[in-house]
């Protein structure tokens, strides 16, 4: 089975509360997709990350920490080269490295929508997180990309065409930001609350997580 993970403004803790769910039933996952949380909290579990250590990981500090001025505020207002180091610390350096197919959801300077699969894995998660005007978009071998949940939540119809037809869980989180959300018929799909989070809280983190667990595990029947 595939994994889908949607975009959601710091939905971090959705993301980790859908992944215990399907380490709870030991769900056997050869690929994964992610957009903005979801490409970053999807990263870190293709690296062989759990999710309780995602968890532990992602809420030890505020997002603000991992946000600088941009110095180009014509292109961005902030800059996640900050965030970019510290995926660098937990990622390994390529897609390749990972041990299943993994892409990000990105847009490019046309405002085109497009998955990352190969070239640098850290750049490219943050790539798919820099939200248009308040991040600057981050360059991934040489090329500018911004997040790609202002075009695509999803990712899906490019999933699809990079793995052909295959079974596939799509975790959405309610939409608080980007484009709207079409799902084909017969993909099932776990829907969870916005985050509700802020670049100075990220709230109840564990409430989040139990909470999108126990809805996950209501779909993900043993």
């Amino acid at each position: 089975m595939d994994l889908v993970l949607s975009s959601g403004f710091l939905a971090f803790a959705r993301h980790c509360g859908f992944l215990h769910a399907v380490e709870d039933r030991a769900v056997a996952v050869e690929g994964l997709c992610g957009t903005s949380s979801g490409a970053l909290v999807g990263a870190m579990w293709s690296a062989g990350i759990p999710a309780a250590d995602i968890v532990e990981r992602l809420s030890a500090r505020r997002p603000l920490s991992l946000v600088r001025p941009s110095g180009i505020p014509w292109r961005g207002i902030c800059s996640l080269r900050a965030l970019v180091a510290q995926l660098r610390e937990w990622l390994p350096p390529t897609f390749a490295e990972l041990p299943h197919p993994f892409a990000v959801g990105v847009m490019d300077a046309q405002r085109r929508s497009l998955l990352l699969s190969q070239g640098p894995l850290p750049e490219a998660v943050a790539a798919s997180c820099a939200v248009p005007y308040l991040f600057t978009p981050v360059a991934v071998d040489g090329v500018y990309y911004a997040d790609g949940g202002a075009v695509d939540r999803l990712g899906l119809e490019h999933w699809t065409l990079l793995r052909g037809q295959r079974e596939l869980l799509v975790h959405l989180v309610d939409r608080s930001a980007g484009a709207e959300t079409k799902l084909p018929a017969g993909v099932p799909v776990v829907r969870t609350p916005r985050s509700g989070a802020s670049f100075w809280s990220l709230g109840d983190f564990a409430a989040q997580v139990e909470e999108a667990r126990t809805l996950a595990l209501e779909v993900l029947q043993p």
